[in-house]
């Protein structure tokens, strides 16, 4: 079902195959969601005074906020870009500005545009496709003109080889091929304030370029088919419909996913640290999110009505420390619970990407049926439980730890147990398992 169709009560339903609890979270970013579908609706004088209604959710780590985010970049039929907040620096420093967020999502957008238009054209794609290969594998022989009987016996050699192609018996023969590369859409973006990763990935695209127009190279007809489908998917594509399209999407339609923006919150607790240069961030994403007018190398990007959803753990800091200006542009804000044991045991059993379902599964590659009893589950939740009161609390991510040992020696020697069922009861997760528990100096550093 497309993202636009949904009701928030589907959209809530969706996340549940995912993520445990959190329910005012799931509703909020629902809401948001289905409000963006509401707004296309308006009449076009009405549509654009409706501004969307950003989002803060608040919540130690592993409790579902980046995957609330993830899920949502699943779902959505719209750009989605996650970025985190500590990677951006004050305007003059080393490190990447905050506009590059808004040009990220647009070369999101550029990707998925030209992956949705060219799947119109993949019959057309793989017509030329074909025909090219026959070329390489059977150069025409004559100009055309009167048709001679070797005319005629080459038409015929050359259905065998469409056969022969069809049937995949050419796939590794080689053959020469002539390599041209197409500049990326929108040329080189050079701008200053950029990091030097952004530098590095410019230069790249400029010597990709230039260098290798014209060289040939033997290549496999499997590779050659990969060449090929790209040089003819970017000729059936418009590229100035590629931009514009991706351009609309963003700018109606785009989500930005802001990680761990506690990272660049004030404290006026007297914490130590850059404060000012955080303050700094802070001022920087402001207008992005007010909404600003973005200088990208596919033109000019309005942020108005991109959706932006900030997350972060606020132990330290609070919501109210960053600047009032910015906690303005998030009116929802959300908390997400701590985990309880009984939560571990839903998030090991339920979810459609469930810890258990991982491991059953990766162990049935090498005939290993490991079979888990309901008690060994319940078991191994209290543990994840007990660790995260007794030292750092981590969330969910703790039971990927503690079943990781659990199942260490069963992963190491599951080659020669092929054919063998293994059933993990609670006494073997106890096992496996107390000694750690009731030393805390060695819990603290094995789980």
């Amino acid at each position: 079902m497309v993202l636009d169709e949904m009701t928030p009560a589907e959209i809530v339903q969706e996340l549940d195959k995912y993520i445990i609890g959190q329910d005012d979270a799931k509703r909020a970013v629902a809401i948001a969601l289905r409000n963006r579908a509401r707004r296309k609706k308006l009449p076009e004088n009405m549509r654009d005074e409706v501004s969307p209604k950003n989002i803060i959710m608040i919540g130690p780590t592993g409790v579902g906020k980046t995957e609330i985010a993830r899920r949502i970049a699943k779902l959505a039929n719209t750009p989605f870009i996650k970025v985190e907040a500590t990677k951006y620096t004050e305007v003059g420093y080393v490190g990447r500005d905050v506009e590059s967020m808004v040009r990220d999502l647009m070369g999101s957008a550029i990707q998925m545009t030209r992956k949705e238009m060219a799947k119109k054209n993949e019959e057309l794609v793989a017509k030329r496709v074909e025909e090219r290969l026959l070329d390489l594998l059977l150069p025409p022989a004559s100009p055309k003109g009167e048709k001679n009987a070797l005319e005629e016996a080459q038409v015929e050699t050359r259905e065998k080889f469409k056969q022969f192609l069809a049937e995949g018996r050419f796939e590794e023969r080689e053959v020469e091929l002539h390599l041209s590369h197409r500049p990326p859409i929108g040329g080189v973006e050079l701008l200053a304030g950029g990091s030097l990763e952004d530098l590095e990935s410019a230069i790249e695209k400029i010597g990709t370029m230039f260098s290798g127009r014209g060289k040939k190279r033997k290549v496999s007809i499997k590779r050659a088919r990969e060449i090929l489908t790209e040089e003819e998917t970017e000729k059936s594509v418009d590229q100035e419909q590629v931009v514009e399209n991706a351009k609309n999407l963003v700018e109606q339609m785009g989500i930005i996913f802001i990680d761990e923006i506690d990272k660049i919150a004030g404290s006026k607790g007297g914490h130590s640290g850059p404060d000012v240069s955080r303050e700094g961030v802070q001022r920087d994403i402001l207008p992005i999110v007010e909404g600003s007018k973005i200088n990208t190398k596919w033109g000019i990007i309005d942020t108005t009505h991109i959706l932006f959803i900030a997350a972060g753990a606020f132990h330290i800091s609070k919501v109210s420390d960053l600047i009032p200006e910015l906690q303005g542009r998030f009116p929802l804000r959300v908390e997400l619970q701590e985990l309880s044991s009984e939560d571990f045991f839903r998030i090991l059993k339920e979810p459609e990407n469930a810890i258990v379902k991982q491991y059953v599964a990766l162990m049935a590659t090498e005939d290993v049926n490991l079979v888990f009893k309901e008690e060994a589950l319940k078991r191994v939740s209290e543990i994840a439980y007990t660790v995260n009161s007794n030292t750092e609390n981590i969330g969910a991510r703790r039971l990927y730890t503690v079943m990781e040992y659990l199942l260490e020696d069963i992963s190491f020697k599951a080659n020669e147990m092929s054919g063998e069922k293994v059933e993990i009861d609670e006494d073997y997760v106890n096992e496996r398992l107390s000694a750690i528990l009731e030393d805390e100096d060695l819990s603290q550093y094995i789980l």
